[in-house]
């Protein structure tokens, strides 16, 4: 999951003047201290509803709250790591030219076929403008270029680690045909008369457009899908054949890698479901799974570095959680 926000900090120049009561009102907005930087409850909020609701709407175990709070928490500390970058990328010195932002906002219109006028309607919908987003795209181009020079540009995938992973998992490349795929569901409710699935089947036919105007698949999955994979961004990992919903796995296994099916109607709900991969019967050779296995391991060494380098960059920083349980 990425996150962004812009970071207010209100310095009071006449606090002397403040009450008690109204200092203690805005203390009580302010969640974390970051180096001197702060969050405010506001942004946190604002960062979390989409996750709340999600929960609240597709989470039915008696722990809910406690669910509630630890995802809460994991996404304050989120928010502190992205402060804590970039603070960093700042002391680096490091520079992003406007016409690379012009680039980045006119790349994401053209991908999902927008005018730039949709985009402002979009963003004023989000109490939101073209500048506060310019921003914060300049943010998350600074950050991904720390971020590449930090870790990326530190992490080597030899000839040798590849053939020793092949080797120790080769029953992961045999086996019966299987192919992998992420899944927006939409579950029916229980006893659902027509009229109702007719109302489903609208807000899924909405959200498919969405898909081929150029939206990620897996962003989509994460606001719209419900049952256990929404968790994971829809992905449902590598199925084999007699293991899913038979409306479901005829379409499945006649989608070429990437591609997204229509509306598939089956009797727990609707689906659309894209191929992320597949695989086939009998042992693949190495040749042919060379450069995804290569790419398993960096990612994984990528992720111990970040967490190596993230983890000394907050002892380093000056934290303090005011988060209230």
């Amino acid at each position: 999951m990425k996150i962004s926000a812009t970071w207010k900090y209100i310095i009071i120049a006449a606090g002397i003047f403040i009450s008690v009561p109204a200092m203690a009102e805005i203390m009580e907005r302010i969640v974390a201290v970051v180096n001197g930087d702060v969050i405010t409850l506001t942004e946190l909020n604002s960062a979390f509803e989409p996750f709340e609701k999600r929960i609240q709407e597709g989470y039915k175990g008696p722990d809910k709250e406690k669910i509630i709070t630890e995802n809460r928490l994991a996404m304050l500390n989120k928010m502190i790591d992205n402060i804590i970058i970039d603070q960093e990328a700042k002391k680096s010195q490091m520079i992003v030219k406007d016409e690379e932002v012009t680039d980045t906002v006119n790349d994401y219109l053209s991908r999902r076929k927008m005018k730039m006028e949709d985009l402002i309607t979009e963003l004023a919908k989000e109490n939101s403008s073209l500048e506060a987003h310019r921003k914060e795209v300049k943010a998350h181009l600074l950050r991904m270029r720390l971020l590449r020079r930090e870790i990326k540009s530190k992490v080597a995938v030899t000839e040798d680690e590849i053939g020793e992973y092949y080797r120790k998992n080769r029953d992961a490349y045999e086996g019966r045909e299987a192919v992998r795929i992420r899944q927006i569901l939409i579950l029916f409710p229980k006893g659902a008369d027509t009229k109702t699935k007719a109302k489903l089947r609208e807000e899924m036919d909405a959200i498919y457009k969405r898909l081929l105007n150029g939206e990620q698949f897996d962003l989509v999955a994460v606001q719209y899908s419900q049952g256990p994979s929404a968790a994971t961004a829809g992905d449902l990992g590598f199925l084999e054949k007699g293991s899913m919903l038979p409306a479901v796995e005829g379409v499945a296994f006649g989608l070429k890698k990437d591609e997204i099916s229509k509306v598939i109607e089956s009797p727990i709900g609707l689906h659309i479901i894209q191929a992320v991969d597949r695989r086939g019967a009998g042992i693949k050779p190495i040749e042919s799974v060379r450069e995804e296995i290569k790419a398993k391991l960096e990612e994984e060494k990528i992720d111990k570095k970040y967490e190596e380098w993230i983890k000394e960059l907050r002892r380093k920083s000056l934290i303090e959680i005011k988060l209230q349980g």
